[in-house]
């Protein structure tokens, strides 16, 4: 019979333990984005709650007081390199995005507590930027609390948050221009220049198109079946003004993109040279 209570006993704590273990959905799911930005990337870390029904600013989440800006642990903004967020300097690194919100008018902070639960352990002295953005009114509501990475360029990108229908955009910036014009200076001083690399950022960025140009028929040399190096001369010499010289380049590349198989390219250039007209 003590065999038996035994068995019985061991076999209930069992079922118990696992009772104790069985996996729910969170109510609040958290979620990590990473976008590719500038140089490097932003990462966003954070918990999304739902509306349920309920009444969210200016009551579930108060007017005028401090707000995790999300739910659960401190949502964690993460910059691979130095930016400026909302026209503050903010060096590369991780930190808790909280928010003060109003009707007309939000207060954004980036914080250094990344152990903080949610506002507790929050300190003033451990802010690095505080600025204020407008809120605007969105069409739908949106039922989970969201954050998304907008309107990426090449060195801007808005953290954008949005819940029920309100939305704040918190504008990201990155100097990347004088980075890379080092690095491009110190790479035409090697060996295996990486001319078209060059010549691309300097007609993507309005920089100087005659130097632009004198490196992409380095590039050619080097390479004279790349019909996308082609290409980017008929480019540069469009931008330039030398309508003729683009439209000569832009024949060439058509021809070196038909040998290669690549309609893509033949349609790029045939739309440049239309434009030329």
């Amino acid at each position: 019979m003590k065999k038996l209570v035994f068995l019985l006993s061991a076999c209930l704590l069992t079922l118990a333990t696992q009772a104790q273990t069985i996996k729910t959905p969170a109510p609040s799911p958290t979620q990590t984005i990473k976008q590719d930005f500038a140089l490097s990337s932003i990462e966003v870390v954070y918990s999304r709650p739902n509306i349920k029904g309920r009444t969210v600013f200016g009551d579930l989440v108060p007017f005028g007081k401090l707000w995790r800006t999300g739910a659960n642990a401190a949502t964690k903004l993460t910059f691979g390199e130095d930016v400026s967020v909302g026209g503050v300097a903010v060096k590369a690194g991780t930190y808790v995005l909280y928010t003060v919100p109003n009707k007309d008018e939000w207060e954004v902070i980036l914080n250094k507590g990344l152990s903080n639960w949610g506002i507790d352990g929050y300190k003033a002295e451990e802010n690095v930027a505080s600025f204020k953005v407008k809120p605007s009114s969105l069409p739908t509501s949106v039922e989970t609390f969201t954050i998304l990475i907008a309107n990426v360029t090449a060195s801007s990108a808005e953290v954008v948050v949005q819940w029920d229908k309100t939305q704040i955009a918190i504008p990201v910036v990155a100097e990347i221009d004088s980075k890379i014009s080092k690095a491009i200076d110190q790479a035409m001083n090697v060996d295996n220049r990486p001319y078209f690399q060059a010549a691309s950022y300097y007609f993507d960025n309005n920089k100087d198109l005659n130097k632009a140009l004198t490196w992409i028929n380095k590039a050619i040399e080097n390479n004279a079946k790349a019909f996308w190096m082609v290409h980017l001369k008929a480019k540069i010499q469009a931008k330039l003004g030398d309508k003729e010289g683009a439209k000569a380049s832009a024949n060439q590349s058509i021809a070196l993109a038909k040998e290669a198989k690549n309609a893509d390219y033949v349609a790029l250039n045939e739309k440049l040279i239309a434009a030329l007209k």
